[in-house]
Parts: C-alpha cells; sequence; structure tokens
C-alpha cells in the first residue's frame, strides 16, 4: 500500500478522508472500499458497492458489532 499523504475533507475542511478496506464475497481484499472523513460532525463517505458509488450513507457505531465466525 502507498503510503501518500491522508488527504483533507472537501466537505468540512477540518477532518481527513481516511480509507477503510473490506472482504468481498469471495474472501479477497478489497482496498480501499471506502473513505469516511475523520471528523464525526462531518460524517462525509464515500462507498463503492458492487461497482456502484454510494456518497454520504449513515453511518452506524460498530460498539454492538460481533464478529462473524470463520470456520
Amino acid at each position: 500500500m502507498d503510503s501518500g499523504p491522508i488527504p483533507q475533507c472537501l466537505k468540512c475542511h477540518r477532518g481527513e478522508l481516511v480509507p477503510l478496506s473490506d472482504y468481498g464475497s469471495q474472501g479477497a481484499t478489497v482496498h480501499y472500499k471506502a473513505w469516511v472523513c475523520t471528523n464525526p460532525e462531518c460524517g462525509f463517505n464515500i462507498k463503492i458497492r458492487n461497482g456502484d458509488i454510494y456518497l454520504n450513507e449513515p453511518i452506524a457505531s460498530g460498539a454492538a458489532h460481533l464478529p462473524r465466525s470463520r470456520s
């Protein structure tokens, strides 16, 4: 992964956009699946799902999330 500069959020100009990765349906790593502003008051996000781009979807806390078993 390139360790270039983290871009500033163009919506709030206070936070930074950080990249998030995930796993695809077949278990392969999907790098840069989403970008999220680090400013919690801003909430800007951009996500890629099944080749479509989604902007500003609601963000939920992951505190109650239980990881699924990978057996």
